[in-house]
């Protein structure tokens, strides 16, 4: 008999019950350092006050109206991420995956009031994760996203990840866009080179061809500057954003530039739910806390912290470990042994890591993990690896 919830995840037998900034409480009273931050969302954490705070006061006041009026807190919200980016313009969803919906409207509608409807191709890249939707899985394109869910939506061209004149050869007068995540996370926490993105902007304005950034994983602070492709010193012109901006609220947002949104006028675009007033009064404290320099500086500075402790963990576990490679506290181990026998052993010393593809596994704590909880995650990661290497 199928279960009442879906069972479309293959789901750990734990049941949290309770969260205190880096750790989730076991409904058994068991502490486990949480170094998934629910897939990179709890970027604060769990229970930050000052979110807490945000969501218990915007709910004692009102929680939705629709996007059929004005919403001060989605203006608010707009308005400081308008301040803090490249982009003059948001909507904002409840999802990445919603994000990735407009954001692929957004580039064709672009081209289609320009009077080039046939420029409708997206290059991605192997490795890329963009959501589950139709949209989505038709992007990323991979056979374990893809199989039994034809047809798929066209007009995605997909290339290997690095191949550099696949890339140049690929554009056509039938492009309208590039989209990347300058930071995989489900396909292995790769990283694109600083050079790479300039490259893939340069490409971009040659063509007359959008740039799109999924930052959903890696921006909100994630990799030490609020957004992953200010490192390469370039901007796209369509932006996609989840997970942290709402510190575990379900929120998401399209930025982008004045010209790429001039398509995207009244009537061609809508939600019920996003940019709700909840939402966004969360969003705005996140912002308010993540959106500071020396917020920003102690990140990059745990993620130094983080990952010499990790080429000794990598060093004290040969037969286990391979590797540490991503940016900021957008980290990933690659493993010679299984990834998830690794993510299970770590269930076993009250750590929570998350898979992900090349064998990799992701380490996503709140950004405001402590060095202390830093020395802890580590020696649990070395008590899992050596239950894993004992003879």
């Amino acid at each position: 008999m199928i279960p009442s919830v879906l069972p479309t995840y293959n789901r750990a037998s734990l049941s949290f019950v309770r969260g205190e900034g880096s750790w989730m409480i076991e409904a058994d009273g068991r502490r486990f350092l949480d170094l998934g931050a629910g897939i990179a969302v709890n970027s604060l954490g769990h229970a930050h006050p000052a979110l807490v705070k945000a969501l218990t006061d915007q709910a004692q006041a009102l929680w939705h109206t629709s996007n059929l009026y004005q919403i001060p807190q989605q203006q608010a919200l707009a308005d400081r991420l308008v301040d803090h980016t490249f982009a003059d313009t948001v909507f904002f969803t409840n999802s990445g995956t919603e994000a990735c919906e407009l954001a692929v409207k957004m580039a064709r509608k672009y081209f289609y009031d320009k009077g080039q409807p046939d420029r409708s191709d997206i290059i991605t890249f192997s490795g890329s994760f963009h959501g589950r939707s139709a949209a989505g899985i038709a992007a990323a394109g991979s056979e374990k996203m893809t199989k039994g869910f034809g047809p798929l939506l066209p007009g995605f061209v997909h290339l290997e990840f690095g191949d550099h004149d696949a890339l140049t050869a690929a554009i056509t007068e039938t492009t309208c866009a590039i989209m990347v995540e300058p930071v995989q996370g489900e396909g292995g926490i790769r990283p694109l080179p600083d050079a790479c993105l300039k490259g893939l902007r340069d490409l971009c304005d040659e063509h007359g061809i959008l740039m799109i950034l999924d930052e959903v994983q890696c921006g909100v602070g994630r990799t030490g500057k609020l957004f992953a492709h200010e490192w390469a010193g370039v901007a796209p012109d369509i932006m996609m954003v989840a997970k942290g901006i709402g510190g575990g609220f379900p929120l998401g947002a399209v930025l982008a530039t004045e010209d790429a949104a001039s398509g995207m006028t009244a009537g061609t675009h809508g939600s019920t739910y996003g940019g709700n007033p909840l939402g966004c009064a969360v969003g705005c404290a996140v912002m308010d806390i993540i959106a500071d320099p020396a917020f920003l500086a102690e990140v990059n500075r745990k993620s130094g912290l983080m990952r010499q402790k990790l080429e000794g963990l990598i060093a004290a576990h040969p037969d286990v470990f391979e590797s540490v490679r991503g940016a900021g506290l957008m980290l990933g181990l690659k493993c010679k042994v299984p990834n998830t026998d690794i993510v299970t052993a770590g269930y076993a010393h009250e750590v929570i890591t998350v898979p992900a593809a090349d064998n990799v596994i992701r380490l996503l704590p709140p950004l405001t993990i402590t060095d202390e909880e830093i020395a802890q995650a580590i020696a649990r990661l070395d008590d899992a690896a050596a239950s894993l290497s004992a003879p």
